[in-house]
């Protein structure tokens, strides 16, 4: 599918169904989907420059509405219903036609609610009543994650054809691996709040469980990114983070195996290091890939609009999970592990490699989090997506990493420093929550047009 601004010249051969007077939709015979989307902030003339002097529009009113205000829906041929999906008195709509809308990026809540439970559970300063603070935020997680899937089915049943037309979709689509990353913080937590040290079917359950994600995650690796290969066409100037999204299930097999080996027998545990850290290092290696595409966007096509700013905290996530796993990974071979037994390379020195591999990472991680929160400071959204999110998950990926590091080093100083993160972290999350609350309440989302099934980077 091709977009192109009205009165651009068009291929006889194509058929274009028009749907306002800003653009136009178009099928060439090629099969492929051709994309392109307004550019940046810097563009005068860009389709997400607000038509309104005193503000800029949301991306998703840009897309769906023309110069006088007036909008229509993509899904219905472009007809135009003359409803502005920024104007707070819009018409109200009902539960089938908004659950019509209730896209794969509402698994960024649980996957930010999971983090923020292993973020407790780490904390190096504890205190009483903590622990269970974190077992209650686990369940909690459960349940979310529980309500959000049933809504998905409930979705995909009141609207036949959603489920591949969301998995297809050239945005929602990118949101689809979240879920896994959900279920990743919930394999994870299980492992923190729920299974004994000394239960030894527990272990064997963890460890199938285990075996089962990087199965599932790296064919969707693999299935995903060949889909967009094979029919999506994106320039570079519309490159955003959540391309990244696709390898980081995998990549997060990593941290599961940091977490659990510990925990497994001497037989078991170093075939899980091997494979987390051949996980870990396939999503990294994808990411650093995806790193130059978004350095060539931002310095070709300048930030994102300021309503999808939040999203470069994603950025943060690859390095700062990566050298988290290092660590724990490193820490959870076995001590007497020496493979040439000679005592030349053995585990200790291995975790000394681990740990200088997690410093260097560590850094891109911080470097990234500075990008993206100036990015954010200097033109904060103006309204609620559910990209939001990306503020809270990556960045407890940073924290947790940043703890690994200093407990390390003994450096208390920096432990210190850590809590305070892990504070600010808390608050940022209670911020996403309540707009999160407010969104749905208003109706900010799950309505036509400012959810992540518009095509509007």
């Amino acid at each position: 599918m091709e977009r192109t601004l009205a009165g651009a010249p068009h291929s006889h051969e194509s058929t274009s169904y028009p749907v306002s007077p800003t653009h136009s939709i178009s099928f060439p015979d090629s099969g492929r989907t051709t994309i392109e989307y307004p550019r940046d902030e810097k563009r005068q003339d860009g389709l997400l420059q607000d038509v309104r002097p005193d503000t800029q529009a949301s991306s998703a009113s840009t897309i769906l509405g023309d110069k006088d205000g007036n909008f229509g829906d993509l899904e219905h041929g472009g007809e135009k219903d003359h409803v502005d999906v920024d104007d707070p008195n819009r018409p109200k709509r009902g539960f089938r036609e908004r659950m019509h809308h209730f896209t794969w990026a509402w698994f960024t809540f649980p996957m930010s609610t999971g983090g923020l439970s292993l973020l407790i559970f780490a904390q190096p300063h504890q205190f009483p009543g903590l622990i269970q603070i974190g077992l209650f935020v686990y369940i909690l997680n459960i349940i979310i994650f529980t309500i959000l899937t049933l809504g998905m089915l409930t979705r995909f049943f009141l609207h036949h054809g959603d489920f591949y037309k969301s998995l297809s979709h050239p945005r929602e689509g990118f949101f689809f691996p979240t879920f896994f990353l959900s279920i990743a913080t919930l394999i994870t937590s299980t492992q923190r709040y729920a299974i004994p040290d000394d239960d030894v079917a527990l272990k064997w359950a963890i460890q199938t469980v285990f075996w089962g994600y990087v199965v599932v995650t790296l064919m969707l690796a693999i299935g995903q990114y060949s889909f967009v290969f094979a029919s999506h066409n994106f320039g570079l100037q519309t490159m955003m983070p959540t391309w990244i999204l696709p390898i980081f299930p995998i990549m997060l097999s990593g941290t599961i195996a940091s977490v659990i080996a510990d925990t497994q027998p001497d037989i078991t545990a170093i075939p899980i290091v091997i494979a987390g850290m051949s996980c870990q290092g396939l999503g990294l290696s994808v990411a650093i890939m995806m790193y130059a595409h978004m350095v060539g966007r931002l310095m070709s096509a300048g930030l994102p609009n300021r309503e999808h700013r939040p999203g470069l905290f994603m950025n943060v996530g690859p390095p700062a999970f990566t050298a988290l796993a290092f660590i724990g990974m490193a820490n959870g071979m076995p001590d007497n592990f020496d493979r040439e037994l000679d005592g030349f390379i053995d585990v200790f020195m291995i975790r000394t490699f681990a740990l200088i591999g997690a410093i260097f990472l560590w850094a891109l991680s911080l470097w990234w989090f500075g990008i993206a929160f100036i990015a954010v400071v200097s033109s904060p959204p103006k309204y609620f997506h559910l990209g939001w999110w990306a503020m809270v998950f990556p960045n407890t990926g940073f924290i947790l990493a940043t703890i690994s590091i200093a407990k390390e080093f003994g450096v208390e100083s920096v432990l210190w420093v850590t809590t305070g993160m892990s504070i600010c972290l808390l608050l940022t999350y209670c911020f996403v929550l309540y707009h999160h609350i407010r969104a749905v309440i208003v109706q900010d989302i799950m309505y036509p047009g400012r959810d992540e099934d518009v095509e509007d980077h």
